[in-house]
């Protein structure tokens, strides 16, 4: 049996939705193939964003709550890891009312549940039916990395996956891997009371952040209690609750824990979809694809984590418009992530955005890196993040030409918020006078948006120019 549709979409996750439900607006024929109705909205729904997000949040009413005996207050009892796990689970049933199968259904798209192969370079196999579409959008997504350690199936080992199905907290937390995932889960599970303790191969924390708002970070979470390993690795499991330490130097130790939890990446999912029959390639374990998105097979294209690039839900977002674009304009677009943000939800909070100091260095781009830390910054003293710092690279140029900015990072407990109008100048290329313009209401917070650019303005002024001034200021003031 063969239906026909103008676009297949396998997986139902951030891509996978996007892929489906724009072109189904536009009144397109759409099939969306998923495992199961509880795996629409893909991992940033079921082990993603939203879950981690509930976690962090419950995680931070509950250290806001020990803060608050500097002023008196009595805090005591035990944290109940169900309640937690239960918030986490109603929040995503809220959401999953818009993201489920007879939801999609209203939308105009057909579901199909089950595993998804390809049958041939434009159609799919689904529970021994075929189906046929002009394209096709490959949209599975990536899964958690294992932890490839000698006596790995000793221990009990939870990820982000299995993190928010826990009845019971971990007393001591070993956690593999400092990048978001691990800082993010780490961080909430110390403030829920585990006592945590970091193994990280390189020297830093967040290694794709810039390295001196990463150290601020590190410093607010060792301030917390938290322990980190660092050029360090987990040389083998000596049993259920011990694990033998390698440093870079060679040097061994010890370390005792009740649960590890992995975060060491995360792996492509493509080992189900039969691509050798559809004519699609693989290089280096990822789908090869071009810079549209088009795999080896011209009408299959790629969204999502499993396009192999930045692994973010907005990342997917961007696949998503980019493909809708090159199906709809003869304009075409390729994929270009010079202006993508992401940001880290630890306490405080990691935000990055645009072109990093090494890539405009390979580049050979001229810039200006500027720095502002918020010791003195009024809202800073008020909420006591003093510690918090913003980091910009800045286009250079002389006094008077355009300058725009190329990219930076800040670190602040609503750093993610407070970068917010820094991306649009990103991404629009808007001259940084745009911001110096800006009349900000005190004392919000992102005031200092617009101190670091006033800094580096006034540092410009050299002699000649504030003779100019002088001279204006005497000529036009009556």
């Amino acid at each position: 049996m063969k239906t026909d549709f103008d676009i297949i979409v396998i997986g139902a996750g951030s891509a996978g939705l996007g892929a489906a439900l724009v072109p189904a607006k536009f009144g397109l024929k759409v099939l969306q193939i998923v495992k199961s109705d509880h795996q629409i909205g893909g991992d940033c729904l079921n082990e993603g964003c939203v879950p981690s997000k509930a976690l962090i949040h419950i995680s931070k009413i509950i250290h806001d709550a020990k803060k608050s005996t500097q002023l008196g207050l009595k805090i005591n009892g035990e944290i109940d890891i169900q309640k937690v796990t239960s918030y986490i689970h109603d929040r995503q049933e809220i959401i999953r009312k818009h993201e489920n199968a007879k939801w999609l259904a209203q939308q105009g798209i057909e579901v199909v549940l089950g595993l998804a192969k390809f049958h041939s370079k434009n159609s799919i196999a689904v529970n021994d039916k075929i189906y046929t579409g002009k394209y096709i959008v490959i949209a599975t997504g990536s899964k958690p990395a294992k932890l490839k350690v000698k006596g790995a199936e000793l221990v009990k080992t939870i990820n982000n996956e299995s993190i928010f199905h826990i009845n019971q907290l971990p007393k001591r937390l070993l956690v593999v891997g400092a990048g978001p995932i691990g800082i993010e889960l780490g961080q909430a599970l110390s403030r829920l009371g585990s006592e945590v303790t970091f193994i990280q191969r390189g020297n830093r924390i967040l290694p794709h952040d810039d390295a001196e708002v990463s150290e601020i970070l590190l410093q607010q979470l060792k301030a917390e209690g938290i322990k980190f390993e660092m050029n360090a690795e987990v040389d083998h499991f000596l049993n259920e609750t011990e694990a033998l330490v390698k440093y870079k130097g060679g040097k061994t130790s010890t370390l005792s824990f009740d649960a590890v939890l992995v975060a060491v990446g995360r792996e492509l999912v493509t080992d189900t979809l039969s691509l050798e029959k559809a004519g699609i390639k693989m290089e280096n374990c990822k789908i090869k694809a071009d810079k549209y998105l088009r795999t080896t097979n011209p009408k299959v294209y790629l969204a999502g984590d499993i396009a192999g690039s930045l692994m973010f839900s907005h990342a997917a977002e961007q696949h998503v418009r980019l493909i809708m674009n090159n199906f709809f304009s003869p304009f075409k677009k390729r994929l270009n992530n010079d202006n993508l943000s992401w940001v880290t939800f630890t306490d405080p909070q990691v935000a990055t955005f645009g072109l990093n100091e090494k890539t405009l260095q390979e580049r050979n781009i001229n810039y200006k890196r500027l720095e502002l830390d918020f010791k003195d910054d009024d809202r800073a003293v008020t909420d006591d993040y003093r510690y918090g710092k913003i980091v910009l690279f800045m286009r250079s140029g002389s006094f008077l030409s355009k300058k725009v900015l190329l990219g930076g990072s800040m670190v602040a407990p609503e750093a993610g918020e407070m970068v917010q109008e820094l991306i649009l100048a990103n991404t629009a290329k808007l001259s940084v006078k745009k911001i110096l313009n800006k009349i900000y209401p005190y004392p919000t917070a992102s005031r200092v948006n617009q101190k670091i650019l006033s800094e580096d303005l006034t540092s410009g002024l050299t002699d000649g120019i504030k003779t100019v001034l002088r001279f204006l200021f005497g000529k036009f003031v009556r």
